[in-house]
This record gives structure tokens, C-alpha cells and sequence, in this order.
């Protein structure tokens, strides 16, 4: 394998570009709120448009989701007799499974493939 070489110029620069990151994310995020606040005036709230300027076109998408509260609509559905139309979903209790490992209950070996480990990887750098 290829030995890695890691600069202090390499580190200074990444710190400075996540600096300069924060920032651009901040005005970009200040800007998409003007654009917002726009486009409701202009055309609507939750309504999609467009505005072309200097030969750019701004334009807003409205993405609409629906989704049934569970809690009420299962009551609704249980007073209209209509069991057949709720979902039933088996799941591992966390927590208890954790509980019956620590007081000896279940082996951790008894459950071997039944678990997924995920891993992410961060870089920070910190001036010190």
C-alpha cells in the first residue's frame, strides 16, 4: 500500500473550506427564504413559478406528500369495522432484547445475523 501524506497546508485548507462552506450555506439559505417569501406573494403559497432574470429562470417546485395520522385514522378505521384495512408490523423491541442480554435472559450468539452494524465517518478540525 501507498503511504498517505497528510499536509498541514492540506488540513489549513480543508478547515478554511468549511468556513467558507458555513457561510455560503447560510447566504444560500437567506436567499431560498426571500425566494420563498416572493413566489408566495406572487403566485401563491405552496404554488410552483418562475421568474426569469439576466437570462436565469428561478423557479420553485411544490412537492406534496399525504400521509395518514396513525392514531386517528386506526381509531376511525376500528369504529367503521374496518380492521382489515390496518397494517400490523412485527418489530424487534430494541430494548427489551438489550434488557434480556444484560439480565442473561437471551445470548447475543442466539440472535447471530440478525443484527446490522452501521458505521459513518466524520472529519473535524479544530483550531487549537
Amino acid at each position: 500500500m501507498h503511504d498517505i501524506l497528510v499536509t498541514a497546508d492540506m488540513i489549513a485548507r480543508y478547515h478554511c473550506l468549511m468556513k467558507e462552506k458555513k457561510t455560503i450555506e447560510d447566504e444560500m439559505n437567506a436567499l431560498k427564504e426571500v425566494f420563498h417569501h416572493f413566489f408566495d406573494k406572487h403566485t401563491g403559497v405552496n404554488q410552483k413559478g418562475e421568474l426569469i432574470e439576466n437570462g436565469l429562470k428561478l423557479q420553485r417546485q411544490i412537492r406534496k406528500t399525504e400521509k395518514y395520522l396513525p392514531e386517528p385514522t386506526v381509531k376511525k378505521l376500528e369504529e367503521l369495522r374496518m380492521s382489515e384495512l390496518i397494517e400490523v408490523k412485527k418489530i424487534p423491541d430494541e430494548q427489551k432484547i438489550s434488557a434480556s442480554i444484560k439480565l442473561g435472559l437471551l445470548n447475543e450468539e442466539d440472535l447471530a445475523g440478525c443484527k446490522m452494524i452501521n458505521y459513518s465517518k466524520a472529519i473535524a478540525i479544530k483550531e487549537v
